[in-house]
């Protein structure tokens, strides 16, 4: 098995999804990495191109817990937002609602 080409596409894997924000294919690779690492690594020591696609891996993970910052950052300003506004949301929800007995079209 090329090992350097295996670490790569788990590299692949973290960019892609935390490009493209796909929280549930990012939590899988992330969950799956420590076993497949330690299949990789099981009996043989890393030459240097593995080391050099490590680091990549490494710095794949890193990128993608930014992308997750990023986008939680992202969700806790609009959550913030719209407690802050919370009285004006409610209004505008009333505002909208039709008479009793009335149907809206």
């Amino acid at each position: 098995m090329d090992r350097t080409r295996a670490i790569d596409g788990l590299a692949g894997v973290l960019l892609d999804a935390g490009a493209r924000a796909d929280w549930e294919l990012l939590g899988r690779a992330v969950r799956e990495l420590g076993p497949q690492l330690q299949a990789l690594g099981a009996g043989r020591r890393w030459n240097a191109a593995e080391l050099a696609a490590l680091e990549r891996l490494r710095q794949a993970h890193a990128g993608a817990a930014d992308a997750v910052a990023a986008a939680s950052a992202r969700l806790q300003a609009k959550m913030n937002d719209m407690i802050a506004n919370k009285e004006g949301w409610m209004a505008y929800a009333l505002a909208g609602e039709p008479e009793p007995g009335t149907t809206q079209r």
